[in-house]
């Protein structure tokens, strides 16, 4: 099969699924892009109000990795931008390079993969059947692909650990899957449960407005 013809599915549009589409195209192979949501971007397309299984950094995010370290090698990021860019400014670069390589036409937007599975001649080529749904009109379809590129990213889903004392708790319980500004926290005393990235960016910012803030605990016994 020449790579003229070979067809992959991408699903998600934000900073892999986007140089997966190009990648395919410096190829030759022909992408078709699904994006759930009705922009690219990914988790950098911040919105105010959280949406389950959709990813979003805080408003107040700033990249943690110097621009020239995460630069695409094809599309370098302007000179005149901070090393260190607000998600605004990393947001406004994706579209950019979506822009300039013209990937849109390769993504259908505000379709959601449902279901990827081998398909039927599969041990003989290696093909798979991808069914999908229009958002707008619940429209189902089922294609066949020769390839799938899952670029989705990994923190759409909240994982909240089993804490039986949890239960009991009377204050406000909240997972930075849904935390977007410190306001609210004003003079209350926080407890931040791991030392991730997420953890450590909430920690810095809630301790300008908090009365106390605590992180960093790995002995859930002690919650």
């Amino acid at each position: 099969m020449s790579s003229s013809s070979y067809k992959v599915a991408v699903i998600g549009a934000g900073a892999s699924g986007l140089t997966a589409i190009k990648c395919c195209l410096d190829e030759g192979i022909t992408p078709v892009c699904f994006e759930r949501t009705d922009r690219i971007g990914g988790l950098w397309h911040y919105t105010d109000e959280p949406v389950e299984g959709q990813a979003c950094v805080m408003k107040s995010t700033v990249i943690n990795s110097s621009k020239e370290m995460m630069s695409f090698s094809d599309f370098l990021i302007s000179a005149d931008v901070p090393n260190y860019m607000h998600n605004s400014q990393v947001l406004e670069y994706f579209c950019q390079y979506a822009e300039h390589f013209d990937l849109k036409r390769h993504i259908q937007f505000c379709t959601e993969v449902i279901q990827v599975k081998r398909a039927k001649d599969f041990p003989k080529t290696g093909r798979w059947e991808v069914t999908y749904r229009n958002n707008g009109t619940s429209e189902e379809k089922t294609v066949i692909f020769d390839g799938v590129l899952m670029c989705s990213g990994h923190h759409g889903e909240k994982y909240i650990p089993d804490i039986p004392s949890l239960r009991d708790f009377q204050g406000q319980v909240l997972h930075t899957h849904d935390y977007r500004v410190p306001s609210g926290f004003e003079d209350k005393k926080v407890l931040i449960v791991g030392i991730g990235n997420s953890a450590g960016d909430v920690a810095v910012e809630l301790s300008h407005v908090a009365k106390q803030v605590w992180a960093g605990l790995t002995d859930l016994s002690l919650f």
